[in-house]
């Protein structure tokens, strides 16, 4: 076993689990501050937005410290976050708290996908990343979960302080463990242009954008939903976002090879037509429980389709631009959570959960449109250089 790969697949699990974490203990959160629940949500919205700007700063970061080293500042100020938002005396120091552990977040998902191909010989370069990556979605499936247990046996700040103590075992942990690696090249800008100038890969970026901006209105909220339109309560809302978790992971390996097996330009094209379809759905299935959770999990496999999907057409569209574009569309999957929570928040306001599925559908849409405009002119070959891809 390779106890440093480990280590920072770890350091994302845990930094990872803070995005949505505040998403299954929403209405604890807006009780314990004295908010809205709409309020409430924006958390959500200002560690995806404050994520999608770190992202770059990063990558800066890369080129004047070491990697192990950044790795550590990273957690170190990831542990503070937590700590500070278990303190938390009102709304705005909370707001804070998130916006530390998101630029935390930001350099520790770079830094370690960065040192995960330094620390393992060249031909494993690809399971390493993928291992780093399963971090991320393994954070989605126990976090949120875990986080509503120990919420309601113990309180919302003791989700933090749980955080906070995980993220400082595994950073002693690497302090001893993770070899020191080196610096990173100063990044190109000419690339980040070059990619910007092609309308495909634009578009392509905002499939990203609408796709996950459409899933977050209805998933920042999903607790509420579940609770006043579906009518579930207690360990059912914890067992639907636990199955929810499992079909995104599932998502994530399935779009990977949805994309291998069909022409990217396909793929692109027919993943939000099927989460379009899926979303659509829910509202007439949330009378009974069995097609609803058959359903919800459709949705959230599909919603975690879209990225690998993506990910493999900007390579095959622009294979000189990919590692450009990969960059970039880390951010733009962040966008699209603060459009989605921003927007399913005002909702929750205005109106209430039940409008969310539709509002949903609407930016859905708007990224089937954007698939197809991505596609128009793209070549329908599946010969994707494996080159350019790693």
């Amino acid at each position: 076993m390779n106890i440093p790969l480990l280590l920072v697949a770890l350091a994302t699990f845990a930094t990872g689990t803070a995005e949505n974490i505040v998403i299954g203990i929403l209405p604890d959160v807006a009780s314990g501050l004295g908010v809205s629940t709409g309020l409430a949500g924006q958390l959500t919205s200002v560690f995806s937005v404050t994520f999608a700007l770190a992202a770059p700063a990063a990558l800066l970061l890369t080129a004047r410290l070491g990697r192990k080293t950044l790795l550590l500042l990273a957690l170190g100020l990831f542990v503070a976050s937590n700590l500070l938002a278990a303190a938390s005396l009102n709304y705005g120091v909370l707001v804070a708290a998130r916006i530390g552990m998101a630029a935390a977040s930001a350099t520790a998902c770079l830094v370690a996908t960065m040192l995960a191909t330094e620390i393992v010989p060249p031909g494993k370069r690809g399971r390493a990343i993928g291992l780093i990556f399963m971090g991320i979605s393994a954070s989605l499936v126990l976090g949120v979960p875990a986080g509503m247990l120990v919420s309601s046996a113990f309180g919302w700040r003791s989700v933090f302080i749980g955080l906070a103590l995980f993220a400082a075992s595994v950073l002693f942990a690497c302090r001893w463990f993770v070899p020191v690696a080196g610096r990173s090249k100063p990044p190109r800008g000419g690339r980040y242009a070059s990619h910007l100038r092609s309308l495909s890969c634009v578009c392509a970026q905002l499939v990203s954008v609408l796709m996950i901006g459409g899933h977050f209105i209805l998933f920042a909220y999903l607790a509420p939903y579940l609770a006043e339109i579906v009518g579930m309560r207690g360990d059912e809302v914890v067992t639907a976002f636990f199955a929810f978790g499992v079909a995104g992971v599932c998502g994530g390996y399935l779009g990977g090879r949805f994309s291998d097996a069909v022409a990217p330009r396909l793929a692109i094209r027919l993943t939000p037509l099927a989460y379009l379809l899926a979303l659509i759905a829910i509202p007439f299935v949330a009378d009974t429980r069995l097609p609803f959770l058959a359903v919800m999990m459709l949705w959230g496999c599909i919603s975690w389709m879209i990225s690998p999907v993506v990910q493999s057409f900007l390579i095959r569209q622009s294979p000189q631009t990919a590692e450009a574009g990969i960059g970039l569309n880390l951010s733009a999957m962040h966008v699209g959570v603060g459009l989605g929570t921003g927007i399913g928040g005002v909702l929750v306001e205005a109106a209430s959960p039940s409008a969310l599925p539709a509002a949903a559908a609407i930016l859905a849409g708007l990224a089937v449109v954007a698939a197809f405009a991505a596609t128009w002119r793209a070549p329908a070959s599946n010969k994707v250089s494996r080159q350019a891809a790693s």
